[in-house]
């Protein structure tokens, strides 16, 4: 039994952002282990320009986006945690975020707390978690740790910085431009580098009396893969957990030894919020840190969901700060 049509954004090809488009759906009832879901806000991630493009590929025509806040309307069979008007937000996927009303599997959602809106948590569960598991599970940030986090000024970076900072952390961030600079002091930086104009590298190596810090976020990539890890001291861990400029260097395993023993991974995740146990741990610390004033909903750009093109242009030329919506 079909419902009313709603929209929804889909691609048919990969490329630029035009290639997204806006068409009608149906969306039927929810079948065993699903809910029927009215989306009231949705989360724009850099990772969904990279399924857009093709970088990620997903198999088409595909819908797009991992992240989104709303109501449930239908419950399907053998759900006990959920009924009809509950809040939820989800993050992680699976792909369709980008539309009115969907079916989800209810194994994603996470029932959202009376004194979490949606808007909070669409803006901040993928980011959020995924600031989490970086400081607190894939290395874990304790006092006198000295971290250097790229685009301390965007939306995963602008949460890392605050959350590294509780924990007792040095953090040294890189921002592109003044004003972006200005904003990654404002989120907790102790140290800002404007990579536009200086030589990260040479400067963090400065900064830290030439022994180099303890673990590098690097969301960026291409640009700055390299540099990252002729910032690290010895045995220091490189967390490459984006592409923003491109896709890094295939690096040659030897190339860790010669600069100090290195660690090198790459997160996604999905691996770290992989059962219900591990989501509602993750969602759970993520919560529990906007409450204790640890982290904000930086939300800085909101779109009409048929903006998303002009959204995915603005996000991919770096043009935005902090955290972005889509408006269903």
């Amino acid at each position: 039994m079909s419902r009313a049509t709603a929209t929804s954004i889909r691609i048919h090809r990969h490329g630029a952002a035009e290639v997204l488009q806006a068409i009608e759906v149906g969306v039927g009832e929810p079948d065993a282990g699903e809910i029927r879901v009215r989306h009231t806000a949705i989360g724009l991630n850099y990772i969904d320009t990279y399924h857009r493009s093709g970088l990620y590929p997903t198999p088409l025509p595909s819908g797009l986006g991992m992240e989104a806040a709303g109501v449930v309307e239908a419950v399907g069979a053998g759900i006990d945690f959920l009924a009809v008007g509950d809040r939820i937000a989800y993050a992680g996927g699976p792909l369709g975020a980008y539309c009115q009303v969907r079916l989800l599997p209810a194994a994603k959602a996470v029932k959202l707390p009376a004194d979490i809106g949606d808007d909070i948590a669409a803006a901040l569960l993928l980011k959020g978690m995924t600031a989490w598991y970086l400081l607190h599970q894939t290395f874990a940030v304790k006092p006198g740790t000295t971290v250097l986090i790229h685009a301390a000024a965007g939306g995963v970076g602008s949460l890392l910085v605050p959350w590294a900072r509780q924990l007792g952390a040095r953090v040294i961030g890189t921002a592109g431009g003044p004003e972006k600079c200005r904003l990654a002091r404002e989120y907790g930086c102790h140290e800002v580098i404007d990579y536009l104009n200086r030589d990260f590298v040479t400067e963090v190596r400065q900064r830290t009396d030439g022994a180099g810090v303890d673990v590098a976020y690097d969301s960026v990539g291409r640009d700055t893969f390299i540099g990252s890890l002729d910032c690290l001291r010895r045995r220091g861990l490189m967390v490459s957990f984006g592409n923003a400029s491109g896709k890094p260097p295939a690096v040659e395993p030897g190339i860790l030894a010669a600069k100090g023993s290195l660690y090198l991974t790459r997160p996604t995740l999905a691996d770290y919020t992989a059962t219900r146990e591990e989501l509602d741990t993750a969602s759970g610390a993520l919560f529990a840190a906007v409450r204790g004033d640890v982290l904000h909903a930086d939300i800085r750009q909101r779109y009409p969901l048929r903006d998303v093109a002009r959204a995915h242009t603005e996000l991919a030329a770096r043009m935005t700060c902090g955290t972005s919506l889509l408006i269903p």
